[in-house]
């Protein structure tokens, strides 16, 4: 392989730091219309970058839609919203076949997944038919009906929301179809002083369905996206961080309150959200401090307890923290 100048090699770190830049004025942007939740902007563009798609995690009126909304605006891109409910067919996700009668023939009405940044609020809400339903093209990244394969818009991101406090009338996503999802990410209720400001500003007049009101601008967009991620490929990862990454994951496998541990998928999804993370930090390679700040979001929803562990009320987070304290960290 050539080897490339030392001047394409400054141009390339100048014009990563370009998008580097653009990128982290996102947060910044996004923080004008939600209070206290960089933490996920943070993992929405690891997800973006890393090309994967997130399970937001919190209960109802901590801004989940209102987060995705804003993201989509100061990136420049499409977004359209979901609502998941008992009744919603795989049709109304995808698109289907519709009779023209001036034509007489069958056009395709392209369904909402047909965007940028898909909001699929409260996914458990509908059954497996039509949750499955999103397995193609969240995988794929395409959509296939009559035989026909259609691609979807680039960059294509699912964001899906579900409720952790009430089960009754849900139906739990599979494990085949959690593993899809490259974070789970978990939108807490806010600190005192968050909520003080999200109240004052309510109070000042903020308006949630007004962004451009409230100062949201587009201060990156998909040209930037795709900038980024031919970056993040160029990121350095040592093999003594591969070897970490393996130990981690095979130690979930091995670990009394886990009855399914994490698979080889779940050992490249922290790989390549590691390299994001390290790019985003200004980094040309990666740390075991990169891979642990992506350990809990990365692998959290790849793993299941055992059922007395369940009963004994412990924790997902609590035992992959243990994980993270046991396995010897490279030097």
């Amino acid at each position: 392989m050539r080897e490339q100048s030392s001047g394409q090699r400054v141009l390339n770190t100048v014009d990563d730091d370009g998008a580097r830049q653009a990128l982290l004025a996102v947060r910044r942007e996004v923080a004008k219309a939600v209070v206290g939740q960089d933490a996920t902007v943070t993992g929405l563009l690891i997800a973006l970058l890393s090309q994967g798609h997130v399970l937001l995690e919190g209960v109802p009126g901590v801004a989940k839609t209102l987060l995705v909304r804003a993201l989509s605006s100061a990136l420049s891109l499409d977004t359209k919203r979901v609502q998941f409910t008992p009744d919603l067919m795989p049709g109304d996700v995808t698109g289907s076949l519709v009779y023209d009668s001036h034509t007489s023939e069958f056009s395709f009405r392209e369904g909402p997944v047909f965007t940028n940044l898909l909001l699929a609020d409260e996914i458990n809400r509908t059954p497996p038919k039509t949750q499955a339903s999103l397995l193609e093209a969240m995988e794929e990244r395409q959509v296939s009906v009559d035989g026909v394969s259609r691609r979807l818009p680039s960059p294509f991101l699912v964001a899906a929301t579900q409720n952790p406090v009430e089960y009754e009338g849900t139906y739990p996503l599979p494990e085949a179809q959690l593993d899809r999802f490259l974070l789970k990410l978990t939108m807490p209720l806010p600190e005192r002083r968050d909520e003080i400001e999200v109240i004052r500003r309510h109070a000042a007049g903020f308006d949630p369905r007004d962004l451009a009101a409230a100062g949201v601008r587009a201060v990156a967009g998909a040209e930037d996206l795709e900038q980024a991620r031919e970056a993040v490929g160029r990121v350095a990862v040592e093999p003594e961080i591969i070897g970490y990454i393996v130990d981690l994951v095979r130690a979930t496998r091995s670990a009394p309150s886990f009855q399914l541990g994490v698979s080889p998928r779940g050992a490249t999804a922290l790989l390549n959200t590691s390299r994001s993370w390290a790019w985003l930090s200004g980094r040309p390679f990666v740390t075991p401090d990169d891979v642990k700040a992506l350990a809990l979001p990365c692998l959290r929803h790849r793993v299941a307890l055992q059922p007395e562990a369940q009963m004994d009320g412990v924790r997902v987070d609590d035992v992959l923290g243990s994980i993270l304290a046991a396995v010897p960290v490279p030097r």
